[in-house]
Protein backbone atom coordinates (compact mmCIF):
# COMPACT_ATOMS: atom_id res chain seq x y z
CA UNK A 1 0.00 0.00 0.00
CA UNK A 2 1.77 3.20 -0.99
CA UNK A 3 0.89 6.59 0.04
CA UNK A 4 -1.00 8.78 -2.69
CA UNK A 5 -2.21 12.09 -3.12
CA UNK A 6 -5.42 13.81 -1.67
CA UNK A 7 -5.98 10.65 0.61
CA UNK A 8 -8.24 10.36 3.18
CA UNK A 9 -6.84 8.30 5.46
CA UNK A 10 -9.27 7.06 8.38
CA UNK A 11 -8.39 5.51 11.75
CA UNK A 12 -11.03 3.42 13.75
CA UNK A 13 -10.59 1.42 17.33
CA UNK A 14 -10.57 2.41 20.79
CA UNK A 15 -9.20 5.04 23.33
CA UNK A 16 -5.63 4.20 21.94
CA UNK A 17 -6.74 5.35 18.73
CA UNK A 18 -8.71 8.38 20.56
CA UNK A 19 -6.86 9.85 22.90
CA UNK A 20 -8.98 12.76 23.42
CA UNK A 21 -9.65 13.41 20.04
CA UNK A 22 -12.31 15.65 18.63
CA UNK A 23 -15.61 13.62 18.93
CA UNK A 24 -17.81 16.12 16.85
CA UNK A 25 -16.31 14.86 12.95
CA UNK A 26 -12.42 13.41 14.10
CA UNK A 27 -10.08 16.40 12.15
CA UNK A 28 -9.89 19.82 12.41
CA UNK A 29 -8.07 22.46 14.76
CA UNK A 30 -6.77 22.41 18.04
CA UNK A 31 -5.70 19.08 18.65
CA UNK A 32 -8.67 17.32 17.33
CA UNK A 33 -6.68 14.55 15.89
CA UNK A 34 -6.16 14.07 19.85
CA UNK A 35 -2.12 13.45 21.27
CA UNK A 36 -1.79 9.76 19.96
CA UNK A 37 -0.40 7.64 17.43
CA UNK A 38 -2.90 9.03 14.87
CA UNK A 39 -1.93 12.61 15.41
CA UNK A 40 1.73 11.35 15.17
CA UNK A 41 1.23 10.43 12.07
CA UNK A 42 -0.59 13.43 10.93
CA UNK A 43 2.44 15.45 11.75
CA UNK A 44 4.53 13.02 9.93
CA UNK A 45 2.36 13.12 6.50
CA UNK A 46 2.66 17.11 7.07
CA UNK A 47 6.35 17.14 7.16
CA UNK A 48 7.55 14.60 5.40
CA UNK A 49 5.13 14.51 2.36
CA UNK A 50 3.25 18.28 2.76
CA UNK A 51 2.72 18.21 -1.06
CA UNK A 52 0.49 15.15 -1.15
CA UNK A 53 -2.23 16.62 0.86
CA UNK A 54 -2.97 13.75 2.73
CA UNK A 55 -6.41 13.94 5.12
CA UNK A 56 -6.32 12.06 8.39
CA UNK A 57 -9.26 11.61 10.36
CA UNK A 58 -9.65 10.00 13.61
CA UNK A 59 -12.76 8.20 14.73
CA UNK A 60 -11.12 5.86 17.88
CA UNK A 61 -14.00 5.88 20.56
CA UNK A 62 -12.30 5.29 24.49
CA UNK A 63 -13.32 1.61 26.28
CA UNK A 64 -15.07 0.65 22.28
CA UNK A 65 -15.10 -2.97 21.65
CA UNK A 66 -15.72 -4.43 18.39
CA UNK A 67 -18.99 -5.17 18.81
CA UNK A 68 -18.93 -0.96 19.78
CA UNK A 69 -17.86 -0.63 16.04
CA UNK A 70 -20.37 -2.18 14.53
CA UNK A 71 -22.83 -0.42 16.29
CA UNK A 72 -21.06 2.73 14.68
CA UNK A 73 -19.80 1.18 11.02
CA UNK A 74 -22.06 3.21 8.76
CA UNK A 75 -21.55 6.39 10.34
CA UNK A 76 -18.29 6.79 11.11
CA UNK A 77 -16.84 4.89 8.59
CA UNK A 78 -19.28 3.84 5.36
CA UNK A 79 -20.76 7.51 5.28
CA UNK A 80 -17.33 9.38 5.33
CA UNK A 81 -15.94 7.30 2.34
CA UNK A 82 -12.06 6.88 3.49
CA UNK A 83 -9.71 5.92 0.37
CA UNK A 84 -7.74 4.06 3.20
CA UNK A 85 -9.03 2.83 6.18
CA UNK A 86 -6.78 1.33 9.68
CA UNK A 87 -8.92 -0.68 12.26
CA UNK A 88 -7.33 -1.50 15.80
CA UNK A 89 -9.46 -2.97 18.19
CA UNK A 90 -9.14 -5.96 20.51
CA UNK A 91 -7.70 -4.45 23.81
CA UNK A 92 -10.81 -3.78 25.85
CA UNK A 93 -12.47 -7.14 24.18
CA UNK A 94 -10.18 -8.90 25.86
CA UNK A 95 -9.16 -6.75 29.06
CA UNK A 96 -12.98 -6.70 30.24
CA UNK A 97 -12.53 -10.61 30.81
CA UNK A 98 -9.94 -9.41 33.20
CA UNK A 99 -10.98 -6.46 34.83
CA UNK A 100 -14.74 -7.34 35.58
CA UNK A 101 -14.57 -10.84 35.08
CA UNK A 102 -18.45 -11.07 36.38
CA UNK A 103 -20.12 -9.05 34.52
CA UNK A 104 -19.63 -11.36 31.38
CA UNK A 105 -22.25 -9.12 29.20
CA UNK A 106 -19.35 -6.93 28.54
CA UNK A 107 -16.39 -9.75 27.27
CA UNK A 108 -16.41 -9.82 23.59
CA UNK A 109 -14.61 -13.57 22.97
CA UNK A 110 -12.87 -14.58 20.43
CA UNK A 111 -15.53 -16.24 18.51
CA UNK A 112 -17.68 -13.05 18.57
CA UNK A 113 -14.62 -11.04 17.69
CA UNK A 114 -13.35 -12.75 14.78
CA UNK A 115 -16.88 -13.19 13.15
CA UNK A 116 -17.85 -9.24 13.45
CA UNK A 117 -14.29 -8.08 12.57
CA UNK A 118 -14.73 -9.91 9.31
CA UNK A 119 -18.10 -8.67 9.09
CA UNK A 120 -16.57 -5.08 8.93
CA UNK A 121 -13.84 -5.39 6.73
CA UNK A 122 -16.64 -6.70 4.37
CA UNK A 123 -18.65 -4.11 4.24
CA UNK A 124 -15.60 -1.38 3.82
CA UNK A 125 -13.80 -3.23 1.27
CA UNK A 126 -16.60 -1.30 -1.06
CA UNK A 127 -15.55 2.05 0.55
CA UNK A 128 -11.85 2.00 1.30
CA UNK A 129 -10.52 2.57 -2.61
CA UNK A 130 -6.89 2.04 -1.58
CA UNK A 131 -7.29 -0.51 0.59
CA UNK A 132 -7.42 -1.55 4.83
CA UNK A 133 -4.92 -2.10 7.40
CA UNK A 134 -5.40 -4.35 10.25
CA UNK A 135 -3.15 -3.65 13.21
CA UNK A 136 -3.56 -5.90 16.23
CA UNK A 137 -4.46 -5.30 19.34
CA UNK A 138 -1.32 -5.37 22.29
CA UNK A 139 -0.82 -5.61 25.78
CA UNK A 140 3.16 -4.47 26.77
CA UNK A 141 3.47 -6.85 28.88
CA UNK A 142 7.17 -9.06 28.08
CA UNK A 143 6.70 -12.24 29.77
CA UNK A 144 4.82 -14.25 27.49
CA UNK A 145 3.11 -16.13 29.65
CA UNK A 146 0.89 -13.65 31.50
CA UNK A 147 -2.61 -14.49 31.11
CA UNK A 148 -3.94 -11.25 29.49
CA UNK A 149 -1.14 -11.52 27.20
CA UNK A 150 -1.84 -14.82 26.07
CA UNK A 151 -5.30 -14.26 25.46
CA UNK A 152 -4.13 -10.88 23.43
CA UNK A 153 -1.81 -12.68 21.31
CA UNK A 154 -4.29 -15.34 20.54
CA UNK A 155 -7.01 -12.13 19.18
CA UNK A 156 -3.80 -11.04 17.32
CA UNK A 157 -3.49 -14.40 15.65
CA UNK A 158 -7.30 -13.85 14.75
CA UNK A 159 -6.34 -10.17 13.22
CA UNK A 160 -3.61 -11.97 11.34
CA UNK A 161 -5.50 -14.71 10.04
CA UNK A 162 -8.02 -12.29 8.45
CA UNK A 163 -5.74 -9.56 7.00
CA UNK A 164 -4.03 -12.89 4.91
CA UNK A 165 -7.73 -14.24 3.84
CA UNK A 166 -9.13 -11.00 2.78
CA UNK A 167 -5.90 -9.20 1.28
CA UNK A 168 -5.49 -6.54 3.93
CA UNK A 169 -2.39 -5.12 5.16
CA UNK A 170 -1.35 -6.20 8.40
CA UNK A 171 0.34 -4.50 10.78
CA UNK A 172 1.31 -6.63 14.10
CA UNK A 173 1.87 -3.87 17.11
CA UNK A 174 2.54 -6.24 19.44
CA UNK A 175 5.80 -6.89 17.89
CA UNK A 176 6.83 -3.95 17.46
CA UNK A 177 6.35 -3.30 21.16
CA UNK A 178 8.17 -6.44 21.87
CA UNK A 179 11.49 -4.88 20.10
CA UNK A 180 11.19 -2.09 22.87
CA UNK A 181 10.17 -4.44 26.01
CA UNK A 182 13.10 -6.03 25.30
CA UNK A 183 15.25 -3.18 26.94
CA UNK A 184 12.42 -1.15 28.47
CA UNK A 185 9.81 -2.00 31.53
CA UNK A 186 6.65 -1.98 30.52
CA UNK A 187 5.93 0.66 32.79
CA UNK A 188 7.85 3.45 30.52
CA UNK A 189 5.94 2.62 27.52
CA UNK A 190 2.66 2.03 29.62
CA UNK A 191 1.35 2.68 33.62
CA UNK A 192 -1.22 0.08 32.90
CA UNK A 193 0.15 -2.08 30.45
CA UNK A 194 -2.66 -0.82 27.78
CA UNK A 195 -2.15 3.20 27.01
CA UNK A 196 1.05 4.20 26.03
CA UNK A 197 3.31 6.91 26.81
CA UNK A 198 4.17 9.46 23.75
CA UNK A 199 7.08 7.13 23.18
CA UNK A 200 4.58 4.06 23.08
CA UNK A 201 2.73 6.03 20.49
CA UNK A 202 5.38 6.43 18.24
CA UNK A 203 6.03 3.05 18.36
CA UNK A 204 2.60 2.47 16.55
CA UNK A 205 3.05 5.51 14.37
CA UNK A 206 6.23 4.28 13.21
CA UNK A 207 5.27 0.98 12.48
CA UNK A 208 1.66 2.12 10.88
CA UNK A 209 3.95 4.18 8.55
CA UNK A 210 6.50 1.60 7.85
CA UNK A 211 3.85 -0.71 6.45
CA UNK A 212 2.52 2.54 4.25
CA UNK A 213 6.33 2.53 3.05
CA UNK A 214 6.91 5.96 5.06
CA UNK A 215 9.98 7.28 3.72
CA UNK A 216 12.32 8.25 6.35
CA UNK A 217 15.40 9.73 4.66
CA UNK A 218 13.10 11.86 2.52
Amino acid sequence: MKLERGQKLLFIGDSITDCDRNKQNGEGLFGALGRGYVAQVDALLQAVYPELGIRVVNMGTGGHTVRDLKARWQEDVTDKKPDVLSIMIGINDVWRQYDTPFITEWHVYIEEYEQTLRELVALAKPVAGSGIVLMTPFFLESNEQDAMRRTMDEYGAVVRRIADETGCLFIDTQAAFNKVLAHLYSATLAWDRVHPTAAGHMVLARAFLQAMDFDWTK
